[in-house]
């Protein structure tokens, strides 16, 4: 998907415009299309007991997150024919997350959760050729919210626990919401007076504290809690209306 989109990227921008389509102030532009959130996950260390499976002292894992494909809803606004302002939206993203071995145990991979976010951002965006016809490039840099709801303990890791730490039935699994910095660059390459392909991309800081709770009857036995930066390339691949 990044490298297709890159190189989507570099056509288009050397390209130029099929079509006349100047952007001015006051319009509105909607895009539309596939939004693929591709995590770049570096994870602090998950420190376990490891007595019970025969290693002589704690267990280390880190955390991964895959990535997800939604539908994108990108609304902007051109406050001037040169700067906008851009709402990037979606329908949810879910999220695999594994727990991958380190040490004596590198190479293990436990299916350990998932997680649906919503990460809205609102960025500020320049139209190096606003006011003028053919295609669009843009860039911008703004903040993101991430809200994190739905988190899951997989049964894989569940069980895992109760090897590690005797009466363990049960794990809840609670992520944090992050506020971070975003940047993007992107191009709509008109196809008529007002549709466009649209090609994006944005870099996006998202962290996130990470706890897992064990649980025996009901009753929380132990808890681990670490960092998670999961940091983001987002790619979108769609269409362009402006109203």
């Amino acid at each position: 998907m990044k490298k297709a989109l890159t190189i989507a990227l570099a056509a288009a921008l050397a390209g130029g415009g099929m079509m006349a389509q100047a952007n001015q102030q006051g319009d509105w532009i909607l895009r539309a299309g596939a939004t693929t959130v591709d995590p770049d996950t570096d994870s602090d260390d998950i420190v376990l007991p490891g007595q019970e499976i025969g290693i002589d002292g704690p267990i280390t894992l880190e955390a991964d997150v895959d990535d997800d494909t939604q539908l994108g809803i990108i609304p902007v606004y051109m406050v001037t024919d040169k700067f906008a302002v851009e709402v990037l939206a979606a329908t949810p993203f879910e999220h695999d997350i594994a727990a991958e071995g380190k040490g004596e145990i590198q190479g293990l991979k436990l299916d350990a959760g998932s997680t649906k976010h919503l990460p809205p951002t609102v960025s500020v965006q320049w139209y190096p050729r606003g006011g003028q016809d053919g295609w669009q490039p843009y860039f911008g840099i703004g903040v993101n919210y991430t809200i994190f709801f739905d988190e899951d303990v997989d049964n894989e890791l569940k069980e895992t626990l109760g090897v590690l730490i005797p009466g363990v039935d049960d794990a809840d699994l609670d992520l944090d919401d992050s506020f971070g910095l975003a940047a993007q660059a992107g191009v709509d390459i008109p196809f008529g007076e007002h549709w466009a392909v649209n090609l994006g991309v944005w870099y996006i800081d998202i962290d996130t504290e990470a706890e897992i709770t064990a649980k025996a009857g009901g009753s929380q036995v132990a808890k681990v809690k670490f960092d998670v930066d999961i940091d983001p390339w987002v790619y979108n691949i769609g269409v362009a209306y402006k109203f």
